[in-house]
């Protein structure tokens, strides 16, 4: 068996999940994503035995109740996702429309995972007034229904009784953490996407993130977050602030599918920060995360 993700999206951090988990203490208590998505690093943790418990926070209502039927109902979302999935035979660029506009009148939890298994690179975009408008990928039919199950009861059997499902403001998610608990933050991805971005229903200032950081810093509370990144020699958004005291760390994310259909080779690195109490508690970073070797390509910067 291998980690089950039953929630395609884009932007997820699963083919990052043993590197970030590489950071954890060994005694977590309890995983805090305050910007869940699609759970990836919750549901790494929770196959690899990183944390006990997990708190799951996302803005984007429909989402959570997505999670929340996926964890506590997996045979009914399974059954659901199945119908929805064959009635699609035969007319599958027509059907897609329909489902996106009864999902954007019910917001129902089946209609929506669809949506994310059939839309163009599992990517998330809305109008301004809030509704999906994503179009299909018509090159494929989305995962089967019988690979759907197994992700879906896959993934309750990780989480159900041990997770919190919340739908707020990070900042209100973040007053939750206590000794024993780990933060791991994968915001809205700066470096493309600004505050009216269709891909987010929420995006946090660079000013009010930062201080938000200082305030956990201040409580010593471990947090690691996925922020800013670079291409070749381009870069993706703004660092966070030095003053924060936090450890920096590139990680080798794979060839950039925008470069490669221009004809480059460039590699895409994406930042990972390590709170200052976390960062004392590792003592040294893992072996892996210290090497500046480029075909590693993975390396770290002390800020």
């Amino acid at each position: 068996m291998t980690v089950p993700h039953p929630i395609p999206y884009q932007g997820s951090k699963r083919n990052l999940a043993s590197v970030i988990l590489s950071c954890f203490p060994g005694d977590m208590e309890r995983l805090i994503e305050p910007f869940a998505g699609s759970g990836a690093v919750s549901l790494a943790a929770a196959y690899y035995r990183k944390a006990k418990y997990f708190v799951l926070n996302d803005i984007n209502a429909p989402l959570l109740s997505l999670w929340a039927a996926i964890i506590e109902k997996p045979e009914i979302m399974a059954a659901q996702y199945r119908r929805v999935w064959e009635e699609q035979s035969g007319r599958e660029r027509e059907y897609y429309d329909v489902v996106r506009h009864e999902f954007n009148r019910t917001h129902r939890p089946d209609y929506f995972l669809y949506l994310l298994a059939r839309c163009v690179k599992a990517s998330v975009r809305y109008n301004p007034s809030g509704e999906f408008n994503q179009s299909p990928d018509n090159r494929r039919r989305g995962a089967h229904p019988k690979v759907m199950a197994e992700r879906i009861m896959g993934a309750s059997r990780l989480l159900q009784g041990k997770t919190t499902l919340m739908c707020g403001d990070y900042r209100d998610v973040l007053q939750l953490a206590r000794q024993g608990d780990i933060v791991y933050m994968d915001p809205p991805y700066q470096g493309v996407c600004g505050v009216r971005d269709p891909r987010y229903m929420g995006h946090p200032s660079n000013e009010s993130f930062a201080e938000a950081l200082s305030d956990l810093n201040d409580k010593g509370t471990y947090y690691i977050v996925s922020y800013d990144g670079r291409t070749g020699t381009k870069t993706y958004g703004k660092p966070l602030p030095a003053s924060l005291g936090l450890t920096h760390i590139f990680v080798e994310a794979g060839r950039s599918s925008q470069a490669t259909l221009l004809g480059r080779k460039d590699r895409t690195y994406e930042s990972l920060y390590l709170s200052p109490a976390l960062a004392k508690r590792l003592c040294k970073l893992p072996e892996h995360l210290t090497s500046a070797s480029p075909r590693q390509g993975v390396f770290a910067e002390l800020s």
